[in-house]
């Protein structure tokens, strides 16, 4: 009994670790009119999405030959938004222009030297703000962060990120890390905002292999273990032959992860980690299958016990890492439903599974 409840507790956890997507809205169909509270005119600014997975909104317009507005409206989560300008894509190097309203409105040019937040300097960087340009507005649930550049023509590579949710800089204004962030190509005449993603074949295949192997195959193996014993030997094999194929797609995937890893240098610790201490458990479970007691042994129960708990364990901890990754990939709600649904599938198949277990017994 209590390992069917243990059983439905974790499929219950799964379930629970997809996040919820943000219902605080924008759209280029809707009137903006900001007149009055910021310094210029915006009535009849371009509008254009350029960050789906966040409800990011980018409205610009060339006023003159050297004067370019810029409105950035984002929905508010108690943190701040920023627009980065890039040579090459990259955050490093960039400069930015990053607001929040706490007590107050504060928006502030950054330049981002480093990935370090004593690398990210305030009042500092390359843009040319309009004196008495700058204004962020926070209205109906949504921060608008509104500027002015002097320059012939804007960089094209813009970056946007977002800070920790009910977080905002501290009093010497130090930029924590951001909680996401993606890089664009925006075409000032089309308006075509294109997302900068480099190896996007390798973060695809780490992603679905990661996926697939940890995050579903598993589970499946677990079910089979679980529900099918009354085909024996049948579920015997079916569950090894499942979870040997999990553990390759997973390793596979997490070598993908490493050389990804090592191509871009980003700053994934905790998801890296957290894969390594998964990758531990998977192997400690093939180890397992190696020094399996006879069924009349008296250490049967203990290794019955080590088996399940470390295979329950891994379990939680991949379908966390698959929809931890997901976000760090900046791959959008799509994705993480998608997983979800499946995971969903899985966790009604199983309801049913043990309803009829308990009805055999």
């Amino acid at each position: 009994m209590k390992m069917n409840i243990s059983f439905i507790f974790i499929l219950f956890i799964i379930l629970g670790l997809s996040s919820l997507v943000n219902s605080q809205t924008d759209s280029c169909s809707s009137n903006l009119n900001l007149n009055g509270l910021i310094p210029f005119e915006t009535t009849s600014l371009h509008c254009y999405p350029v960050w789906d997975s966040q409800g990011f909104i980018l409205r610009y317009l060339q006023n003159r030959s050297n004067i370019w507005s810029f409105v950035l409206s984002a929905p508010d989560t108690n943190s701040y938004v920023a627009i980065g300008f890039s040579d090459n894509g990259k955050m490093v190097g960039s400069s930015a222009i990053v607001g929040w309203v706490s007590d107050a409105g504060v928006i502030k040019q950054y330049y981002l030297g480093g990935t370090t937040p004593d690398q990210v300097m305030p009042d500092q960087g390359s843009l040319q703000v309009v004196e008495n340009s700058a204004a962020i507005i926070l209205q109906s649930s949504r921060l608008y962060l509104a500027f002015q550049l002097n320059t012939t023509q804007p960089q094209s590579r813009l970056i946007y990120s977002v800070g920790q949710r009910d977080t905002f800089p501290p009093p010497n204004y130090r930029l924590l890390q951001h909680r996401d962030q993606v890089s664009t190509s925006l075409n000032y005449v089309t308006g075509q905002s294109t997302s900068l993603s480099p190896h996007s074949r390798l973060r695809k295949s780490h992603g679905v292999l990661n996926m697939l192997g940890w995050g579903i195959l598993m589970l499946i193996g677990a079910i089979t273990a679980r529900y099918f014993r009354q085909w024996d030997p049948i579920w015997f094999y079916a569950h090894v032959s499942i979870q040997l194929l999990g553990f390759i797609f997973g390793l596979s995937g997490l070598i993908a992860g490493f050389v990804l890893d090592n191509l871009l240098g980003a700053d994934v610790a905790k998801h890296k980690g957290i894969g390594i201490f998964i990758l531990v458990l998977g192997c400690l479970q093939v180890m397992a299958l190696l020094g399996r007691p006879d069924k009349a042994s008296k250490v049967r129960k203990y290794w019955n016990w080590y088996h399940y708990s470390l295979g329950s364990i891994l379990i939680v901890f991949a379908i966390s890492n698959v929809f931890y990754g997901i976000h760090l990939g900046g791959a959008g709600s799509g994705w993480k439903v998608g997983y979800g649904s499946v995971l969903a599938i899985l966790f009604l198949v199983a309801i049913v599974l043990e309803v009829k277990l308990w009805m055999r017994k």
